[in-house]
């Protein structure tokens, strides 16, 4: 019997220390495994990191979220990567997305839309619509695609000049639906042609045909199917890409025509607000700035900049213009707000500016004009006749640490604006794209 309990026992000692051991293992396993999963979603976060879906990036602040790049350049600049030609002629920037490198131009008279890996290889090209050709002589040499591809969920939607707006599948380049935004909402090309880049905002699509049927329109991202037109906006297409913020109990999409500046329900595309905004040309190119309650315009052909305080006043937005200056009047290159100041370039006010957000005060300002984007504490300022300039994001002074000119391939401005995503600096010139490596190694 004694000889039974002990069996006993050391049965029970031997399951518990198994018990024990497993537990240990279980546990280990569970660490591996967290391990093993943080260390996936991090690798997925820094891809996501990586990627830039649409016109001046998915929150439209033109603000890589990229860090680790380099403060100052050697002297014949960055390393070229790699570039690719043969994308013809247009302003497009690019997307990157899903490894894919996504941009537009025209070949004789024909837009298309490309996809490229990561190493500059071909992945698929497919067209979408004629190109917008020049009713005015002087305008005969700004020929070629305008809109950015947008990347949403596995699609690739572009806007071409003609009012064509086209959804491709992003691995293949299938078609998936498209429309002809002048036919559905009785519109005309626009005198330089459709130029913004669409804006997705969860299912819904948002785009500006500019028609007696529809300035703005809210489409079903899937089917292209209308959700809601606005016929209350005034003026004819600006050329801008709209933005979204949220005031006032309203989800609001913010945009410029030609004449005026205004912001619409995104629900039921109702007009909230609008203030005339009008230069001498009609175009209004810069998109619009949203932050704190302030609404920031800037125009060229002697419009200037424009603040505007939104205000909330018997269940009504009230827009009251805070200040107004001739300075900074931005043609199309773009403007960024960084820590409270305005960056951008002049149009007939000539030069880089900074201004002071609240008040219109100047900082700072340089001779130069072009577009910019702004990444790790430093602005990539890219001059209409191909000079890139780094440039430190500081309101003391204009403080350049590095510069080079990038490769004349093309024919007209450097209109494009560039992109830094993954390390790299994009840069489109006409029928090529020059890749940089701008990593601090």
């Amino acid at each position: 019997m004694k000889n039974s309990n002990r069996t006993l026992c050391s049965q029970r000692k031997s399951k518990s220390k198994m018990a024990v051991k497993a537990g240990k293992i279980f546990i280990l396993a569970g660490f591996i495994y967290c391990l093993v999963a943080s260390l996936f979603w991090g690798v997925t976060a820094s891809q996501e990191e990586m990627e830039w879906h649409c016109f001046h990036g998915l929150d439209r602040e033109n603000k890589s979220a990229e860090i680790g790049l380099l403060k100052e350049w050697p002297e014949a600049g960055p390393e070229l990567l790699w570039t690719v030609s043969g994308l013809g002629e247009g302003y497009s920037s690019v997307t990157i997305a899903e490894g894919h490198i996504y941009t537009a131009g025209m070949i004789e008279k024909q837009t298309h839309v490309y996809a490229f890996d990561l190493n500059g290889t071909q992945v698929w090209k497919k067209p979408n619509g004629s190109s917008w050709e020049a009713t005015r002589s002087h305008a005969r040499s700004y020929v070629g695609s305008r809109s950015t591809p947008t990347y949403d969920n596995g699609v690739v939607y572009h806007l071409g000049e003609t009012g064509r707006l086209a959804t491709f599948d992003y691995r293949t380049g299938k078609e998936i639906w498209s429309l002809e935004l002048r036919e559905m909402f009785d519109a005309e090309i626009p005198e330089y042609g459709y130029s913004e880049s669409i804006f997705i905002d969860g299912e819904r699509l948002y785009c500006n045909p500019a028609g007696k049927k529809a300035f703005m329109v809210c489409l079903n991202k899937k089917d292209g199917e209308l959700i809601w037109a606005n016929t209350e906006i005034q003026g004819t297409v600006g050329f801008s890409s709209p933005i979204i913020a949220e005031f006032g109990g309203y989800r609001q999409i913010i945009g410029t025509s030609s004449s005026r500046v205004y912001g619409a329900d995104t629900q039921t595309g109702k007009t909230l607000w609008s203030v005339e905004y009008e230069n001498q040309r009609q175009n209004n190119v810069a998109d619009p700035i949203f932050y704190n309650g302030h609404v920031f315009a800037s125009s060229g052909y002697g419009r200037g900049s424009i603040l505007i305080k939104l205000t909330v006043s018997e269940n009504k937005i009230i827009p009251e213009t805070v200040w107004h200056t001739d300075l900074m009047d931005n043609h199309h290159g773009g403007v960024i707000l960084h820590d409270g100041y305005l960056y951008g370039s002049g149009h007939r006010a000539r030069g880089w500016f900074c201004l002071d957000f609240m008040t219109g005060k100047q900082m700072w300002n340089t001779r130069g004009k072009g577009s910019l984007i702004y990444a790790d504490d430093m602005f990539y300022c890219l001059e209409e006749k191909g000079t890139m300039n780094l440039v430190k994001a500081t309101p003391e002074k204009y403080d350049a640490t590095g510069s080079f000119e990038v490769p004349e391939r093309g024919k007209g401005m450097h209109w494009a604006h560039p992109v830094v995503c993954g390390g790299r600096l994009y840069v489109r010139h006409a029928d090529n794209l020059f890749v940089y490596d701008i990593r601090d190694k």
